[in-house]
């Protein structure tokens, strides 16, 4: 997509909010504790990997999608330097984790895909028509539509990085 020696970098990501209590112990089954603290983060890999490419100099295009709430995670990457042309704000309610972390800094994720999931076959065609041999394409296994995207991307030429966490019986349909 440019002429830089440097490769255009599109990043198919998650975008979520995340909700980090800390607690002394995790809760178990039946039980409700009080937590120590709470923070409402940015978060998805997705989303992380394009702040950390684009902070480190890269040209960074993200594609995903977010609900109204999650508004603020698009800014965020805008002021990142990512280019946020493929990321829509059509979808249902944004990907969120709800994160306990324990004393010893273990944690525990509860994740809901929301909008992160609700990425389409168009949607993946429309983006990966601007891309081409060459270009890098970033993923994780946090959207949905992976098996088009890997694919797509295959038939491009693109080089193609994965971070297959989480690991999902989606995994065992690539090749």
């Amino acid at each position: 997509m440019n002429g830089d020696s440097m490769p255009v970098i599109l990043n198919f990501g998650s975008l979520n909010i995340d909700h980090v209590y800390q607690v002394e112990d995790f809760v178990r089954p039946g039980e409700t504790i009080p937590t120590i603290g709470y923070n409402r983060v940015p978060g998805g890999k997705g989303l992380n990997q394009s702040v950390a490419l684009a902070r480190a100099g890269a040209h960074v295009y993200h594609a995903g999608k977010v609900g109204e709430d999650g508004l603020f995670l698009v800014q965020l990457l805008q002021e990142s330097g990512v280019d946020t042309t493929y990321t829509a704000s059509t979808g249902s309610v944004t990907g969120h984790a709800c994160i306990q972390v324990d004393k010893k800094g273990q944690n525990c994720i509860l994740l809901l895909g929301g909008a992160n999931q609700e990425i389409t076959e168009d949607d993946v065609t429309g983006t990966m028509a601007a891309f081409s041999a060459g270009d890098w394409l970033v993923l994780q296994n946090e959207v949905s539509c992976l098996p088009q995207i890997l694919s797509s991307g295959k038939e491009k030429g693109m080089v193609t990085v994965l971070n297959p966490s989480p690991i999902s019986p989606v995994l065992d349909e690539l090749d």
